[in-house]
């Protein structure tokens, strides 16, 4: 098989970035290990930027988005004992979209066969060769047959644990990781949210957040030790634990109901470098990570996908290499920045098992201030709906 562009990975990095090459006409093939059913299958977050809507817009598959989205103008902290509320709209003009990224998934999931994206799933053994040079190919199997794709470009949207990172050579990597001591125990529940807004709470028992994804789904999260078990929790635990940490007004408005999904993620901050060598770009988690809090990793790897898609379209359209070559250095300015905010915002609504009375206090000092500073509630919030790509 040829094509211009192997696409590694199905999940909405490379299906977005498959739709919106094929909108320019561009030829591509998109790669899944897994099946349909294992891509739909995994719970992920649902805080939309300007950015992930506005593509989505832009390929006219807005229109579930539109109708089942959740207009959020603001959202809050929480210490304990009050709300402190980060109204984006009057700060910035903008706001943000709950709308899961499942929901993403599948949007793009089910526009490809009518749009002529090509997606073969359920492939193995993918591997990345020649990438340095201009006729770079892809093998992998596919029902115990041996398949290649002579290709001009890869774009590796294979995630964390892919092969696309891992061909460029360890002699021009750079690796940036922060492992954080805790994970987020979350759980998914057919009950109405406890506020209209999502809530991110710092309490001496820990974390806790409140978020939704629709009107009658919910999705809250605790911090717990990384050797916590979740069968250790079982739901009411979690409910008596959220009910303290979320605060009075909070806890006075939670509906308590079964979880359909529970889980400890662990958190970690990680960024790859360079996003591209040779031929071979990387977009999302491929090549960085971000903690949940600040809601940026969807959005990150849809403005790495809006960066590459205007690479590779220039360069097919016009025969403009210097997008290319360019990408991975605007892609990396809007990573760092992202992965600042939620590094930040981690720090202060996280407590750290290292962390003593002083880091306390200045915890306690930061949301003083927050909670009386337009300025500082200004910077929160043009992070928090996302900075200009």
């Amino acid at each position: 098989m040829k094509t211009q562009v192997a696409i590694i990975g199905a999940g909405p990095a490379g299906l977005m970035l498959g739709h919106l090459l094929r909108a320019e006409g561009v030829d591509c093939v998109v790669l899944e290990r897994q099946t349909p059913d294992y891509v739909l299958g995994r719970i992920r977050a649902g805080v939309l930027e300007q950015i992930t809507v506005s593509l989505m817009e832009r390929l006219g598959l807005d229109a579930r988005l539109k109708a089942e989205g959740l207009v959020e103008a603001g959202f809050n902290l929480a210490d304990g004992e009050r709300l402190i509320r980060i109204d984006c709209e009057a700060l910035t003009g903008k706001t943000v979209v709950v709308y899961g990224q499942t929901e993403i998934t599948r949007d793009l999931m089910n526009a490809a066969p009518a749009r002529g994206l090509e997606v073969i799933y359920g492939v193995a053994d993918v591997a990345l060769h020649d990438i340095e040079s201009d006729a770079p190919y892809v093998t992998y199997t596919k029902g115990g047959a041996a398949q290649r794709i002579d290709v001009r470009f890869i774009a590796g949207c294979d995630g964390f644990h892919g092969p696309s990172r891992k061909a460029i050579p360890a002699s021009v990597a750079r690796e940036f990781e922060r492992v954080y001591p805790f994970g987020w125990l979350g759980i998914l529940v057919d009950v109405p949210p406890c506020h209209s807004e999502l809530i991110y709470a710092n309490h001496e028992h820990g974390f806790a957040l409140a978020s939704m994804r629709s009107k009658t789904r919910s999705r809250y999260y605790i911090d717990v030790p990384l050797t916590e078990k979740v069968e250790d929790w079982p739901d009411e635990r979690i409910w008596d634990e959220l009910a303290i940490r979320l605060g009075p007004e909070p806890a006075a408005n939670i509906t308590r109901g079964r979880s359909i999904e529970k889980s400890i993620a662990p958190l970690r901050s990680y960024v790859f470098e360079p996003m591209r060598h040779g031929n071979m770009l990387l977009c999302g988690d491929a090549a960085h990570i971000v903690p949940p809090t600040g809601a940026k990793g969807l959005n990150l790897a849809a403005s790495d996908v809006h960066y590459a898609a205007e690479a590779l379209t220039a360069f097919f359209r016009r025969g403009e290499a210097d997008g290319i070559a360019g990408y991975s250095a605007k892609a990396l300015a809007r990573v760092w920045k992202s992965e600042r905010f939620s590094w930040s915002l981690t720090k202060l609504m996280h407590r750290f098992p290292e962390d003593g009375p002083f880091e306390r206090a200045m915890q306690v000092a930061e949301l003083e201030y927050i909670a009386s500073s337009r300025a500082a509630q200004t910077s929160i919030a043009e992070n928090y709906v996302g900075l200009p790509v």
